[in-house]
């Protein structure tokens, strides 16, 4: 009677240590990582070692000092809104920073995005017009029959009117260039600026058809996700008014989108040639009214991808689902509770034989 009140506790003890089991075999839940952890932030152009400005001037002012001012009121709006994201400033004073400088920045600081500000320019209109007539003179014939004759020469007056060109457009890189951007991966992927990378890894040929296939595949990835920020950044500018130029893909002259691996734009705030944009870009509202469209757009960027990585996270759910049905968990928790059920009752057909 002893022995059958012990099995009859014990029974239930076995079985919730065998269902423990089996549920701690389970691979853990993967935790949702941040979408974006660092910013890099790219302020056009800048002061030359010489005192000279290296980027377009206006009527009264210069790109280099606009790309800084909006860029600092960005850091100030983004540091607002996602306190936990780590803003890299390429540019922070109003020194010029080399390109190949910027691009070795960000990725030394492995951004998650690259925005870089410039301020677009247009060569101005030709004009002319007459404001009078002279009276030239000149000879027809020879000898005898030369004659003298005159006529009325227009004259005129040139001058340059500024240009009209106004709006926005963001740049990023060519999809049709994708092999430079795909060497800039292959050469700053993740695991080549860990410590002691050989080790954990061994010996990594960045040439070889399997590593050259993943950067090909990250390229495409970055180029989808530019694309996308870029006219979601077009998007904010033309809810607020401003001239949409649309999106646009570079295959040579930006090197800071070829040479970064992470999503890039390069955005074109609008032109300082012309008078109305200048005052805009110059004045305080118009760079507070750029720098929250960007915002805007980076929110509306960050949502976007924080669902990508829910659909990444079912997917692979779903996958861990498919490899745990092959383990069939609840056949073996079955399984084992019948066996010990087996193992009890021989042990006490023993007994009962003994007796």
């Amino acid at each position: 009677m002893i022995k059958r009140t012990f099995l009859l506790f014990l029974v239930p003890s076995v079985c919730l240590t065998i269902f423990s089991f089996i549920q701690s075999d389970q691979p853990a839940a993967k935790k949702k990582q941040p979408v974006i952890k660092t910013i890099i932030l790219d302020a056009g152009h800048g002061i030359r070692e010489n005192g000279g400005h290296d980027g377009a001037k206006g009527s009264y002012s210069w790109e280099d000092d606009i790309c800084l001012a909006i860029s600092k009121k960005l850091i100030k709006d983004i540091n607002r809104e996602y306190p936990d994201i780590k803003v890299v400033e390429t540019r922070p004073t109003e020194k010029i920073t080399s390109l190949y400088r910027r691009a070795d920045i960000a990725n030394e600081n492995k951004g998650d995005i690259f925005i870089c500000i410039h301020v677009n320019a247009a060569p101005g209109q030709r004009r002319s017009e007459i404001t009078g007539y002279k009276t030239q003179t000149y000879y027809v014939g020879k000898g005898k029959n030369r004659k003298k004759k005159t006529k009325e020469v227009p004259q005129y007056r040139y001058w340059t009117e500024p240009s009209k060109a106004k709006g926005t457009e963001t740049y990023i890189w060519g999809a049709h260039k994708t092999d430079d951007k795909e060497l800039v991966v292959r050469e700053n992927a993740s695991m080549l600026q860990e410590e002691n990378y050989k080790e954990k890894y061994g010996a990594l040929d960045i040439n070889s058809p399997e590593f050259v296939a993943m950067a090909l595949l990250k390229t495409k990835q970055y180029f989808k996700r530019s694309a996308t920020f870029a006219g979601m950044i077009q998007d904010e500018f033309v809810k607020v008014g401003r001239v949409d130029r649309d999106v646009r893909q570079r295959g040579v002259g930006i090197w800071v989108l070829q040479a970064t691996a992470m999503p890039s734009v390069l955005i074109e705030t609008g032109f300082i040639t012309n008078p109305e944009e200048e005052a805009y870009l110059n004045s305080n509202e118009g760079q507070s009214e750029i720098s929250r469209c960007i915002i805007s757009a980076l929110k509306n960027y960050t949502s976007w991808m924080e669902k990508k990585q829910e659909e990444n996270l079912k997917d692979e759910k779903e996958n861990d689902k498919e490899k745990e049905k092959d383990k069939d968990p609840k056949k073996g928790f079955q399984a084992g509770v019948k066996n010990f059920l087996e193992m009890v009752d021989h042990n006490e057909k023993i007994q009962r034989r003994g007796r």
